[in-house]
């Protein structure tokens, strides 16, 4: 009679749970390595997503202008030649903007009109006081020797200039603050000076954000106050 051997079922188990460990260790190792791959992709999408938050919001700062029109764009009309002898446009900081510097150095004024054309007649800013009318502000700007005379008096300046004076200066320097009110002003050489029906324009730039571009249709000189809107 044959005697069969009885498997070692004892010696079967152990086999079994080695394999088991072995299976649970390849397992945890490939969720270390997935769980760090995710971390590293993570991590880079995080920094493309914050590279591109800065170039858009860099971008956005260029294309907007660093400063606004406050209000009416205003002429000094003389009603005996008919035409405009100077012209003035309130400006402040733009909405949500940073302190911006008006110095000559940083800045320029393109303006032209139906007859004239000139790069930049910029000569510089009124920032030691603040002035409440266009007519002081001319006055000093002849002190300053931005122009050399107010425009519509005698044969008025030499050259077309164009200067920056406050109306409400904190600090009493040439940076526009938030809070604080300048005016760029236009004074014209009797040659320049536009007439009714002419189409002015001035273009600020700045050292930074798009230039500020003011244009304006000159109206009947009937009045020594023009209100160019």
């Amino acid at each position: 009679m044959e005697v069969r051997k009885t498997p070692d079922n004892r010696h079967r188990r152990t086999r079994r749970g080695v394999v088991g460990i072995e299976s649970a260790i390849v397992l945890i190792a490939f969720v270390i390595v997935a769980a760090a791959l995710s971390f590293v992709v993570l991590n880079m999408g995080f920094s493309t997503t914050q590279k591109a938050k800065s170039t858009i919001t860099s971008g956005l700062g260029e294309a907007s202008s660093a400063v606004e029109i406050a209000g009416q764009v205003t002429a000094k009309g003389n009603t005996t030649a008919s035409k405009i002898d100077a012209y003035t446009i309130p400006i402040k900081l733009a909405s949500g903007g940073s302190s911006i510097d008006i110095t000559s150095s940083k800045t320029a004024v393109k303006y032209f009109s139906k007859s004239v054309t000139y790069d930049n007649i910029f000569k510089g800013v009124l920032a030691s006081s603040t002035y409440t009318d266009m007519d002081s502000a001319m006055t000093a700007a002849v002190t300053a020797s931005y122009i050399s005379a107010k425009p519509g008096v005698g044969s008025g300046p030499s050259a077309t200039g164009a200067f920056i004076y406050f109306t409400t200066n904190v600090n009493n320097n040439s940076i526009i603050d938030a809070g604080e009110q300048a005016v760029l002003a236009v004074a014209y050489k009797n040659a320049d000076r536009p007439a009714a029906l002419d189409q002015v324009t001035a273009e600020l730039i700045l050292s930074s954000g798009a230039p500020l571009t003011v244009i304006r249709n000159v109206p009947t000189i009937t009045d020594t106050v023009l209100n160019l809107g």
